[in-house]
Formats: structure tokens, sequence, C-alpha cells
């Protein structure tokens, strides 16, 4: 793959899903070709990356993401992570790679217990990543947030550190009360990314910031 346009990138629809236009639309800025690929398909051979959008899939009844864990799509995903290639997963996309075990922790319910909207300062802490490679490290970015569990937590987190497996925290306020203020990890080998915040409504100056793009532009 020698540019954008080489590139194709796989969006993730669960019922429920309803980040997946932002999404496309963030990928077609960037030049590379999108598709939507659904709960119950099984390949993901024509993809060069993968992105799971924001939304509630299946309701988040029982746990969010806990139903869309068990779907087909699922073994795909993980095989395609598993041959080193990138994956994102945005707030509820984040919270299903939580549920599969592609990134360490998990995302529960904010302390509060409450949804939370609103814009939000970021410092990237790590640019090993193919999503944050276009980033400087601690960087800071304003990308908004929206969710009702999305507070990260982890039984591991020096380990975190030690493996440079934080990808974002949250720069001054706490928002939701997520350990040591993260809300963007990584896998061991990096090129699985789980983050909270919205990238994909950070794509413009119009609409408050335009951070978000390169993480869409980094993984060539």
């Amino acid at each position: 793959m020698s540019n954008l346009e080489d590139i194709n990138v796989g969006i993730i629809r669960f019922p429920g899903t309803n980040c997946d236009r932002d999404i496309e639309y963030a990928v077609n800025l960037t030049g590379a070709s999108s598709k939507y690929i659904y709960w119950n398909q099984k390949d993901l051979s024509d993809m060069d990356v993968v992105v799971i959008p924001g939304g509630f899939s299946y309701g988040d009844y029982l746990r969010a993401g806990s139903i869309a864990s068990i779907t087909p799509i699922i073994s795909a995903i993980e095989s395609f992570a598993a041959e080193n290639k990138p994956v994102l997963g945005i707030c509820n996309g984040a919270q299903i790679l939580g549920e599969i075990d592609l990134v360490p922790g998990v995302f529960i319910e904010n302390d509060n217990a409450k949804f939370i909207c609103q814009s939000q300062i970021l410092e990237v802490k790590t640019t090993r990543t193919p999503f944050t490679k276009l980033y400087e490290k601690n960087q800071l970015v304003d990308i908004p947030i929206a969710h009702k569990e999305g507070r990260y937590y982890t039984d591991n987190l020096e380990e975190l550190y030690d493996n440079d497996q934080v990808v974002l925290t949250f720069k001054g306020e706490n928002p939701n009360g997520s350990l040591d203020n993260i809300t963007g990890v990584c896998n061991l080998e990096g090129n699985v990314v789980a983050m909270m915040p919205h990238p994909e409504r950070a794509l413009e100056d119009l609409v408050g910031s335009s951070d978000g793009l390169n993480f869409f532009k980094g993984y060539l």
C-alpha cells in the first residue's frame, strides 16, 4: 500500500450501531475506501483496516458490548487483529474490544451513573499505534466524548504503562472516574486501539475541532 486511496476500511455494523455513517465520512475524507461489514458476516479478507463504531449495540442490554461480543463477525475481527492489522474501536466499539479481550481492561459505568456528552481535552500518550502515529507524544487534542459506560478500569495498571499500552488520557478534568484518567488503550502489539472519545466528531474546524482527523490518516 502506497497511499490512502489503496486502503479498504471495514466499518462494523451491529443492530444499534449509530456512528457508522460518521466513520464512513471520516474515512472517505482521507481518500480511503470504506465498506459496511455486518454482524453476521465472517470474512474480512478484503479489508486493510477495521473500525468498530460507537452506538448502542443490541441496546446495551446485559452490559455494553456483551451481546455484540458473541456475534459471528467477532471471530473474523480476532483473526484480523492476530495478523497485526489495524483495528480501532470507538466508544461502544471500545467496550466490545474490552469484552473480547483484544485490549486489556474494561469500560464500565461512569462513576456518576450519567450519560456525559461534551468536548474534552485529551493527551496522546503513545504514538506507536497506526492511529496515533501522526500525533506527537504528549500532544493535547480536543475530541468530544459521549458515553454512560466509559470509565476505564484494569487490575494491571503498572503493566499497562510498562508496555506502553496507554493511548489517551483525560487532561485536567476526569469526567467519568476512569482509572488514572485513561480513556484509550491498545493491545501489546499496538495494532488494536480502544478509545472512548469520538475522533469522527472532530474532523473539521467548522464543528469545533479537526484534531480527530489524524486517527483516520495514520494507517499506511
